[in-house]
């Protein structure tokens, strides 16, 4: 029988998605707000991989991860992804924007093993967490570099996505020392 332990903290890592700088300037500032100082911004690297969010949000999309500095417990996530359905809500009422969901929070977690990505949709490789939540693996770290599987989404299979997440594996890695 293994023993039973508290788990490691991961880095919470949200991916926000929106075609207004504005929006994503909002949602930096609500993240830093609830969850403390920045451990790493990336690039608002552009959004191609798929036309799917077109009809509620709009073309020419920015995707931008935020993750704060410190550590977290990773069975937060559920209500963290809670959390994040309200503040698009919240966001789209005022922003009068044309678009029906002018912006898009997807958090997840990070590990030095593994990124996990939180979702409303149950699928065949999601585990259910808590309160209509599901978890996934999107990526594993393994021989130094970061590994797709067949459910990965187009965006996170890119080289320079994986290197953001690579220098936040980092961040995590100091943080856990």
């Amino acid at each position: 029988m293994g023993t039973i332990s508290p788990p490691q903290p991961v880095l919470l890592i949200v991916a926000v998605s929106s075609r207004y700088d504005a929006a994503l300037h909002w949602a930096r500032e609500k993240i830093a707000a609830e969850f403390g100082v920045e451990g790493g911004v990336s690039p608002a690297f552009d959004f191609t991989e798929t036309d799917y969010y077109t009809a509620t949000m709009g073309a020419d999309l920015k995707k931008q991860f935020l993750v704060p500095a410190t550590p977290m417990d990773p069975g937060r996530l559920a209500a963290i992804k809670h959390l994040t359905n309200q503040w698009e809500i919240e966001y789209a009422t005022p922003a009068g924007h044309a678009e029906p969901r002018p912006l898009n929070l997807d958090p997840g977690n990070l590990t030095r093993a593994k990124l996990v990505l939180a979702s409303t949709k149950d699928h065949s490789h999601r585990v259910y967490l808590s309160e209509g939540i599901y978890a996934e693996t999107t990526l594993r770290y393994r021989a130094k570099q970061w590994h797709p599987f067949e459910w990965t989404y187009p965006d996170y299979r890119r080289e320079d996505f994986q290197a953001f997440f690579t220098a936040c594996r980092e961040l995590l890695h100091s943080r856990a020392n």
